[in-house]
């Protein structure tokens, strides 16, 4: 294994994992030990997984892409993301169309299982703490599907982000308005300035910020 440009013992990292094949949830469980995660759950169905949980709520869900309950990658991404956790698809990444809803529904990146374990953990630990995440799998889904070029499909808590930012507020307001860290704060607005570049909707600074939330109707 490669040593990792991330220290992950500088910022706690809880996280849970659905998947309906228990040879993985028990790697995964290995995983998190060896990368200092706080596992809060794992189940082979999203219900399972938050009923396990109850009123925690890990920074990360880890969701396998089909399940054997029959549920769709829609709603399972859409469950996570309705509670403000972000959600990394962990799968064969074999199945082009379902890869793309999860990215729609809110999903924050794709990860292979083909990858190596470092690879996986780096992404949760980017995913947790607002890093942004940019791999080949998630990118080269983006490109190929048009829907993404409509717009920017900013997750709740960088759409929230965007909203105060563009109001006015300061990094260090937001950073006491929502409980988070400044350093956070700076890192959602870049997402939020990555992910409007990549749809050809560049900002540069707040007031073109402003311009994009008043387009989305994230303003008025």
């Amino acid at each position: 294994m490669s040593a990792s440009i991330i220290d992950f013992t500088t910022e706690s990292t809880s996280v849970v994992i659905v998947d309906d094949h228990d040879a993985i949830r028990f790697g995964f469980k290995s995983t998190c030990e060896a990368y200092n995660f706080e596992l809060l759950a794992e189940a082979p169905s999203v219900p399972e997984c938050l009923d396990a949980l109850g009123d925690r709520r890990p920074q990360v869900a880890v969701l396998d892409l089909s399940l054997a309950d029959g549920s769709h990658v829609s709603d399972n991404v859409k469950a996570f993301v309705d509670r403000d956790i972000q959600v990394l698809v962990y799968s064969i990444g074999d199945k082009a169309a379902l890869n793309r809803a999860a990215l729609l529904a809110g999903a924050v990146a794709l990860v292979t299982k083909s990858q190596s374990m470092q690879s996986l953990a780096e992404t949760i630990y980017l995913a947790a703490h607002g890093r942004l995440v940019n791999n080949l799998q998630t990118t080269a889904t983006i490109d190929s599907d048009v829907d993404f070029k409509k717009d920017a499909k900013l997750s709740p808590r960088e759409i929230q982000v965007l909203s105060l930012y563009a109001s006015g507020l300061s990094q260090k307001q937001i950073a006491f308005e929502l409980n988070l860290m400044t350093s956070s704060v700076k890192e959602y607005i870049d997402r939020v300035r990555t992910k409007y570049a990549n749809v050809g909707r560049p900002v540069t600074d707040k007031t073109e910020f402003l311009k994009r939330a008043q387009e989305d109707g994230l303003l008025e």
